[in-house]
C-alpha cells in the first residue's frame, strides 16, 4: 500500500473545535486572542523553512572545517585527502575571499575564516563545498590543519590575570561605595559564577545563496537580523550592498544567537557560491551548530555590599567578570545592559560597579534572551537572598524594603526613583505588583508550611521565593531604535503588510497584522504579512530587545494609517463631509451619509487614481544615552513582573524539582494574550533551564564536551509543574506605544531567576538558619550537593 504524496499547497481544515475558537470577523482584531498566522499550516507541514525551499539545478552543499586547537599558529591547511572523496567539488580559505577578510562587525576584530591563527576549538577554517551534504560533512574531517599551539586563556580569572580583554573595561558608579562600605551597621562579601547557555533553535543555522544575473546575489538566511547579514555579505564579496538580497520569512528559532551569528554561515555560503558561480546552501549539523556558534556569556562576580538592620541597602561594591569569548561580538552592550540591570527592581544608593569584558579562547558569545540583563538581575537578586539570611529575615521583606519608590533620601532633594546609570523610573509598579502576586500565591501561608515540612523531612527539602523584574526597553545602542513598513492595499480589499521585523515563532507577523487589521478597520484575515526582505525594507534593526512590536507594529500602523486617511480623504468628498467623519469599522467605511464596504470603497478610489499603499517610519521618542559614562534614558520604558516558585531538593542526591509557579507579568494593554501568555511561560521555562539543567563544560583543552543533546540538556515538558498559573497585570503602558502594549519577549525570561532562589533557600532550610548558600549556577545537582556540603 502506497502512501498518498503530501501537498504543502493544500489549505489545511480547521476542525469544528478549532474554527469555533477563532475570533470572528466582527470586532476589533487586536486586544484578543488571534491564532499565530502561520499555526495552523506550521501544525500540517505546509510552512517553509529555509531547508524546506526548493534547490535550483547545481546547488552544491557547504561543510565547515574546524579548528582542532583552543589557541595556535595555523602553518598550513592539506586538503589532498579531502578533495580526493567522492562528490567533493572544491575547498574554500581565506585566500578565495574576494572582499575583505575580515567580518564587517563593529569591532572589526572577527576573520571571516582563520588566517594566521586559530583562538577557539571550532573555529571555521573554511569550507568544502561537494554534491551532496553528507559528501561534504566527511570530507570537511579529513582535511589537515598544522597547527604549532600556543598558550590558551580558558578562564576569566586568567584573562584578568593577563589583561586579556577584547573591549577595555568600564566602571559605573553613584556616590561613594567605600566609604559607604566602611560606615555600613553590617557588611558580607560574597562571589557568584554563573555559566553560559546554549540557543538550542529548533532550526539551526543555515543559508542558501543564490547567485543573480550581473553580480547579484540571493541570500536566505535563518537570520534576526537580514540588514547586517546583506552588509556583511557585500562586504566579503566586496560589492555594494545593493547587489545583496537577504530574505527570511521565519526561523524555527533565535533566542539571540541568530542575531550576528547568522551573518556567519551567510558570508561563508557567499564566498564558496561566487568563487564557483553557482548556488551553496551551508546548514550546521547540532554539534557543529555547538562548537562553532556563541552562546550567553557566562560572568563572574566579587561583590562587597552594606546594609542597615532593616535589610536596606546603603552600599554596593561590585566586580563583573564577562567572558566574551575570542572576538568581541556584541559583548559590549551585553556587558552594559548586565551594568544597567544590577539594580533590576531596587535602589542603589551608593555604587560601584567595575566590567571586565575578557578575551578567552573559545567560542565568541553573542546575545541571548535578555541581553546581560539576568546576568546583572541575577547577582542583585542574590544578594538580595544573602542579606535576608545574614539578619535572619524573610527574603520577601528584603526585597520590599529596597524596591524603587517616591520616598525621599534623608538630607537631599533627591529620592529613591532614579537609578545608578540616571534614568528616573517613572512607571514604577513594583509595589503593588509584588503584593498583588504575594497575596494571590499565599506566598506567608506556604513560607509556613513549608518550613513545617522541611522539620519533619530529613532528606528532601523545600524552598520557595518570589523575585520580581524591572527590564529597560529599548536598544542601548539609540540608532537601533527605528524601523520601517510597507502596507499595500490590492483592489479586492486585501492587504498586504511587510516591514523589518524577523518572526522566529514569537508572532510578531500576528501582531503587526492585528494592528493593521484595526487601523483600517477590517477583519484579521485580511491581512498578509509577508517575508523580511532588503529589497522591500532597508537598513532595519534586528529583530532584538523585545522591540520588535514596538518597532515595527507602529512603522505599519503608520503607514495603515497613511492609506486610510487617503480613502477617508476620498469618501468624505463623495459625501461632503469631513474626512475626520469618516470611520473604518468590521470591513466597513461610514461616513455621515453612507456606509459602504471596505471593499467597495477601495475599487472606487483605485477607479479614482487614489494611492492604496504607503510606507511607514517610526523611531521611538525621549531616549538618548552617552555610552562613554553610561549615562541618560536609555530605553522608553520599563516592563515589570513577578514569579513565586516553591522547588524541593533531595539532600543525598542533590537532585532538585520545581513543584508550583505563580507569575504575574505587565505586558501593558496586551494585543494578543494567547501570544503574550506562551511567551511568558516559554521565557520562564527557558531561564529556569540556565539556572537549573543547561551546563556548558569546556576541557582543559578547549574543547565544549556538552556540544550535543546527549550531554546537554535543556528543560523538557517532564519539567514543568503541574501548577504553573501565568496572569497579566491589568494598566496599558503609560508611554505612548502601539496599543499601550509592552514588549514581552525578554522580561519574563528573568522571572525564571525566582527558581535560583528557591533552591537557595531550599539549601539555606537544610543547613540551618542563617547559613550562607554558595551555589553555582546552573544549579545541577553536583552544584547543589556542593554547596550543601560548603
Amino acid at each position: 500500500m502506497s502512501a498518498t504524496p503530501f501537498n504543502p499547497s493544500l489549505t489545511p481544515t480547521l476542525s469544528p473545535e478549532v474554527a469555533a475558537a477563532v475570533p470572528t470577523s466582527r470586532g476589533p482584531a487586536a486586544g484578543v486572542n488571534q491564532f499565530h498566522e502561520s499555526a495552523v499550516a506550521q501544525v500540517a507541514g505546509a510552512v517553509h523553512y529555509i531547508d524546506d525551499l526548493p534547490e535550483v539545478r547545481g546547488t552544491l552543499y557547504a561543510a565547515p572545517i574546524l579548528s582542532t586547537h583552543a589557541h595556535g599558529k595555523l602553518l598550513g591547511v592539506d586538503s589532498t585527502a579531502a578533495r580526493a572523496m567522492p562528490g567533493v567539488v572544491d575547498v574554500v580559505l581565506a585566500e578565495d575571499i574576494p572582499g575583505d577578510p575580515m567580518l564587517a562587525a563593529f569591532a572589526g576584530d572577527e576573520p571571516v575564516f582563520a588566517l594566521d591563527t586559530v583562538q577557539f576549538v571550532g573555529q571555521v577554517v573554511g569550507v568544502v563545498l561537494a554534491k551532496t551534504v553528507m559528501q561534504a560533512r566527511h570530507a570537511a574531517r579529513k582535511v589537515q590543519l598544522r597547527i604549532e599551539p600556543l598558550p590558551a586563556i580558558l578562564s576569566v580569572q586568567e584573562s584578568i590575570r593577563a589583561k586579556s580583554f577584547v573591549l577595555p573595561p568600564v566602571n559605573v558608579r553613584r556616590g561613594d561605595a567605600d566609604a559607604a562600605l566602611k560606615s555600613a551597621p553590617h557588611t558580607l562579601h560574597g562571589t557568584l559564577e554563573v555559566g553560559g547557555q546554549e540557543h538550542f533553535y529548533l532550526e539551526g543555522q543555515i543559508a542558501y545563496v543564490l547567485p543573480q544575473e550581473q553580480n547579484q546575489w540571493l541570500v536566505y538566511s535563518s537570520t534576526q537580523h537580514p540588514g547586517e547579514v546583506q552588509h556583511w555579505v557585500s562586504h566579503a564579496l566586496g560589492i555594494d550592498n545593493h547587489a545583496v538580497k537577504v530574505e527570511c520569512r521565519r526561523m524555527g528559532g533565535g533566542f539571540g544567537g541568530k542575531e550576528t551569528q547568522a551573518g556567519h554561515l551567510a558570508v561563508w555560503a557567499a564566498i564558496a557560491a561566487a568563487k564557483n558561480r553557482c548556488a551553496v546552501k551551508l546548514r550546521l549539523d547540532r554539534d557543529d551548530d555547538f562548537m562553532v556558534t556563541g552562546k550567553r556569556h557566562p560572568f563572574a562576580y566579587e561583590y562587597s555590599v552594606g546594609f542597615d538592620e532593616t535589610g536596606r541597602l546603603t552600599a554596593l561594591k561590585l566586580q563583573m567578570a564577562v567572558n566574551c569569548g575570542f572576538s568581541a561580538d556584541l559583548s559590549g552592550p551585553v556587558a552594559d545592559r548586565a551594568i544597567f540591570h544590577t539594580d533590576n527592581a531596587y535602589y542603589l544608593q551608593d555604587v560601584d560597579i567595575t566590567s571586565y569584558r575578557c578575551k578567552t579562547n573559545t567560542q565568541s558569545h553573542t546575545a541571548f534572551r535578555g541581553f546581560g540583563g539576568p546576568q546583572g538581575v541575577v547577582l542583585i537578586e542574590a544578594v538580595m537572598g544573602d542579606i535576608a539570611r545574614a539578619l535572619k529575615l524573610d527574603p520577601l521583606d528584603v526585597r520590599m524594603r529596597n524596591l524603587y519608590s517616591d520616598e525621599a533620601i534623608p538630607g537631599t532633594a533627591n529620592r529613591r526613583d532614579t537609578t545608578h546609570y540616571q534614568m528616573k523610573v517613572e512607571d514604577n509598579i513594583l509595589q503593588p505588583l509584588l503584593s498583588k502576586l504575594e497575596l494571590s500565591a499565599q506566598y506567608r501561608r506556604r513560607v509556613e508550611a513549608i518550613s513545617a515540612w522541611n522539620q519533619t523531612s530529613p532528606v528532601l527539602k523545600r524552598g520557595i521565593a518570589i523575585t520580581p523584574v524591572k527590564f529597560g526597553i529599548s536598544f542601548t545602542a539609540t540608532l537601533f531604535n527605528q524601523a520601517g513598513a510597507l502596507v499595500h492595499v490590492y483592489t479586492d480589499g486585501s492587504v498586504q503588510v511587510n516591514h523589518g521585523g524577523a518572526e522566529m515563532g514569537q508572532g510578531l507577523n500576528t501582531k503587526v497584522a492585528q494592528i493593521v487589521a484595526d487601523e483600517l478597520g477590517i477583519p484579521f484575515t485580511r491581512v498578509l504579512s509577508t517575508a523580511s526582505d532588503t529589497s522591500k525594507v532597508p537598513n532595519a534593526s534586528a529583530t532584538a530587545a523585545s522591540a520588535g512590536t514596538d518597532l515595527n507594529g507602529r512603522a505599519a500602523q503608520f503607514a495603515a494609517r497613511h492609506v486610510r486617511d487617503n480613502l477617508a480623504a476620498f469618501v468624505a468628498g463623495l459625501d461632503g463631509c469631513g474626512a475626520g467623519a469618516v470611520r473604518f469599522k468590521h470591513g466597513e467605511v461610514f461616513s455621515p451619509t453612507t456606509t459602504r464596504s471596505f471593499d467597495d470603497v477601495v475599487k472606487m478610489a483605485y477607479a479614482n487614481r487614489i494611492q492604496l499603499w504607503s510606507d511607514g517610519f517610526y523611531r521611538t521618542p525621549k531616549i538618548h544615552y552617552d555610552k562613554t559614562t553610561l549615562t541618560g534614558r536609555p530605553f522608553y520604558y520599563f516592563a515589570y513582573g513577578a514569579a513565586c516558585t516553591e522547588v524541593v531538593i533531595d539532600t543525598l542526591t542533590g537532585e532538585s524539582k520545581v513543584l508550583k509557579v505563580d507569575i504575574l507579568h505587565d505586558v501593558g494593554r496586551s494585543i494578543n494574550p494567547a501570544i503574550d501568555v506562551g511567551q511568558i511561560e516559554g521565557a520562564f521555562v527557558q531561564g529556569m533551564g540556565w539556572l537549573t539543567t543547561e551546563q556548558l563544560v569546556w576541557n582543559d583543552k578547549g574543547y565544549l564536551s556538552t556540544h550535543a543533546p546527549s550531554t546537554y540538556k535543556i528543560p523538557t515538558a517532564a519539567d514543568v509543574p503541574e501548577h504553573f498559573k501565568v496572569d497579566l497585570w491589568h494598566e496599558p503602558n503609560i508611554e505612548d506605544n502601539v496599543f499601550g502594549s509592552k514588549a514581552v519577549g525578554e522580561p519574563p525570561f528573568m522571572l525564571g531567576i525566582s527558581v535560583f532562589e528557591a533552591l537557595r533557600d531550599a539549601v539555606a532550610q537544610a543547613k540551618g538558619p542563617g547559613a550562607a548558600v554558595q551555589l553555582t549556577a546552573p544549579a545541577t545537582a553536583e552544584n547543589v550537593l556542593k554547596a550543601l556540603k560548603d
